[in-house]
């Protein structure tokens, strides 16, 4: 059985990785709580190893089961945004906003793949783990959401290189 201390260990993990996958702060913190929960009921399940993998594992299950169902992500377009002078400080930010716009614009199973290895760094044995499908679809899932995120991003102009991770 895993310490309460390793469990808050992993919870700015939990919640970088369920920003990432929902786009809204309040929705990612009530994804994590419900993992967090679901994590201390079903403890007595946990059989040791990896603690962030079985948790990410339960985040998974629990947006595909209830978020994907439930709830749609709304993002602005980008042409509903204001036009401002963009200063030199800015384009950061505007690169992030619109990687978050092309990352909402993946499907589901492409973007969880993504940052899973992307953002949180897993490898794809652990990734398949996490997803529960064959190592050759998570390779499968990631070369094309990196296609379709290339194109996404090449539209605005912007063309990404993406490191290869193994």
């Amino acid at each position: 059985m895993f310490q309460q201390k390793d469990l808050i260990a992993e919870i700015p993990r939990l919640r970088r990785y369920a920003h990432a996958l929902l786009g809204d702060a309040g929705l990612a913190d009530d994804l994590v709580q419900d993992t967090l929960e679901r994590a201390l009921q079903k403890a007595s399940l946990w059989q040791g190893g990896n603690l962030c993998a079985w948790l990410l594992t339960l985040m998974h299950n629990i947006f595909v089961n209830q978020w994907k169902r439930n709830r749609k992500i709304e993002y602005r377009a980008s042409e509903d945004l204001p036009e401002t002078p963009v200063a030199e400080a800015q384009h950061h930010g505007l690169e992030l906003r619109d990687l978050k716009n092309a990352l909402g614009q993946l499907s589901d199973e492409h973007r969880a793949v993504l940052l899973l290895i992307g953002l949180e760094e897993l490898s794809y044995e652990e990734a398949a783990e996490v997803i529960g499908v064959p190592i050759g679809t998570v390779m499968s899932r990631l070369a094309r959401a990196r296609d379709r995120l290339r194109s996404l991003l090449a539209m605005d102009g912007r063309v990404q290189k993406f490191r290869i991770v193994k």
